[in-house]
């Protein structure tokens, strides 16, 4: 009869331990799920920036406003919440406000265009100033 006690306790032991590790398995599982579906891959990544990047710098009107029709696309195609805030300055005297029309860029004239990140280093932002030296004065540092 004791032998047959033991047997019981070992088996009950055994069948615990499997269910615990089961448990463990499906939560482990979840988690790489969660962390898979969170964000967009390095490549992915890369990918996205690598479309706006291009424009950075001293651009032409006619450049400024391709890059416009390419962050409209993107938004556009979007699968996620994520859309890119363009904010434009028309003249020297004018400061950045958000737009998505392109009615207002001189194609002869040469913008100077800022990209902007998020924390995980996926561009949000882009910047479209009149000129250099009025990004170089806006975005100066204390």
């Amino acid at each position: 009869m004791e032998n047959a006690s033991k047997a019981l306790i070992i088996a009950g032991a055994i069948l615990l331990a499997i269910l615990l590790i089961s448990l463990g398995i499906m939560i482990f599982n979840q988690a790489q799920d969660t962390v898979t579906n969170s964000g967009m891959t390095e490549a992915e990544l890369t990918s996205f920036n690598n479309k706006f990047l291009k424009y950075e710098g001293n651009q032409k009107g006619t450049m400024v406003k391709s890059m416009m029709q390419e962050v409209k696309s993107s938004d556009a195609n979007a699968s996620d919440e994520h859309k890119i805030t363009v904010n434009f300055q028309k003249d020297e005297n004018s400061s950045l406000s958000a737009t998505k029309t392109t009615k207002d860029i001189d194609t002869k004239h040469t913008y100077y265009v800022v990209m902007g990140y998020e924390d995980s280093g996926r561009i949000n932002t882009i910047n479209i100033y009149y000129n250099k030296a009025k990004a170089d004065e806006t975005t100066k540092k204390p």
